[in-house]
């Protein structure tokens, strides 16, 4: 118990770099003893079981306990999300222009992707009207949002009593996912040893120019952009908010490549913030659906890449014509790992790229997927912390100037 106590009195951040260099090291020395990577399948799995249901228990409480004439924020976070992701799509735009990679289009994945816009945001309203158990069970975050809305507006005219079995629920799940996040260095280690032994890094080779425009695109996005955005909403140094989201979010995001699965650690993040937990339990699961700068920089770069490589002229006009179709695009984007590269085809279909070609450009995404989408999600998840704090600061500056 000794052990356990100084354990546990060691930082999260702390902990994690230690999982992580011990997962490396194993996953070189014996990468055949797979039994290590279960750890990391285990870790991802509980938090993925548990989002849904946090998410569905805390923002119906949230509603149903929401007094009549209390504010929200949701209007800005939706405006910095979409901005965000615009912003980011722009930037990835003109690397690409500075920067033009060529790609070796060999046969790739067949996976089914979009036709089109129209495809993209249909599925968008179909999940909202989802069966709300069956939500729940596959994950789907935006038709638990509705669903948890719906019931939350219902009951705000229930009992005391009734409500306070849903703030006692939604408290059990928090403790539950804080269980979780505490056994996040083991699931890190098991995540980086089972990456370490598989894939190694020898294939990233071939692509390493077109690794070096998306990872800079997102690390321009991150530490520049975001930055930018915070300043003009706050008026005050945005790196210290900006470099704990990426630490706390982004580094956990980075290794479970999943948005959703991330959404409890954000939660956590939140709380320790102090926002309120009326405000972020919305805009935390929101921002896992639609907050994707780091999709719109995947889509944005690749289908660039892909018409550079079969020689399609592209002047800006209809480059930023698909920064719009890209912000669009990755709104649609799954919270899962790869869930941006189904959607390069229909940013392909702009220039006249046949969905072959399309879907072989979809098996590079795949091939340089340990970096692209690690990197993708961290960029993504942690600006869902930093949008959602930000604008909550903002409407608390507004509210002190009165």
């Amino acid at each position: 118990m000794n052990l356990l106590q100084k354990w546990n009195r060691i930082s999260l951040v702390k902990r994690i770099i230690v999982g992580l260099i011990i997962g490396a090291a194993l996953g070189a020395v014996i990468p055949a003893f797979t039994v290590i990577g279960v750890l990391g399948e285990l870790f991802v799995g509980a938090l993925k079981a548990l989002a849904p249901l946090l998410v569905f228990f805390i923002v119906m409480q949230a509603l149903a306990s929401r007094k009549s004439g209390s504010g929200s924020n949701m209007k800005t976070v939706v405006i910095l999300y979409l901005l965000g992701t615009f912003f980011a799509a722009l930037c990835a735009v003109v690397a690409s222009f500075l920067f033009p990679s060529t790609l070796l289009l060999a046969e790739g994945a067949s996976n089914a992707a979009p036709g089109g816009i129209g495809e993209v945001l249909k599925n968008l309203l179909t999940s909202a009207v989802s069966n709300p158990v069956a939500s729940i069970a596959n994950a789907n975050y935006i038709g638990v949002l509705l669903w948890a809305v719906v019931l939350g507006l219902a009951l705000q005219s229930a009992s005391e009593q009734t409500k306070l079995v849903l703030a006692n629920i939604s408290d059990a799940l928090s403790t539950a996912i804080r269980w979780v996040i505490n056994c996040a260095p083991f699931g890190i280690m098991g995540l980086v040893f089972t990456t370490v032994s598989t894939t190694g890094f020898a294939a990233f080779a071939t692509y390493g120019r077109l690794i070096l425009v998306l990872v800079g695109c997102m690390l321009f996005v991150a530490l520049v952009v975001n930055p930018l955005m915070v300043f003009v909403c706050l008026r005050s140094n945005p790196f210290p908010l900006v470099l704990r989201c990426l630490k706390e979010s982004g580094v956990m995001a980075f290794f479970t490549r999943s948005s959703a699965a991330n959404i409890p650690v954000n939660m956590k993040l939140c709380e320790d913030l102090g926002l309120d937990r009326n405000k972020y339990s919305v805009s935390i699961p929101l921002g896992a659906t639609v907050n994707m700068a780091g999709a719109a920089i995947t889509i944005s770069v690749l289908t660039l890449s892909a018409a550079h490589t079969l020689g399609v002229s592209v002047d800006f006009p209809t480059a930023l014509l698909l920064s719009l179709v890209a912000t669009v695009s990755a709104c649609g984007a799954s919270g899962v790992a790869g869930g941006s590269l189904l959607l390069i085809p229909l940013a392909c279909s702009m220039f006249g790229i046949s969905n072959d070609a399309a879907m072989q450009v979809v098996g590079i995404g795949f091939i340089i997927g340990v970096i692209q989408d690690s990197c993708e999600t961290a960029l993504n998840s942690s600006s869902d912390v930093l949008f959602t704090a930000t604008a909550e600061f903002y409407a608390r500056r507004k509210a002190a100037k009165k």
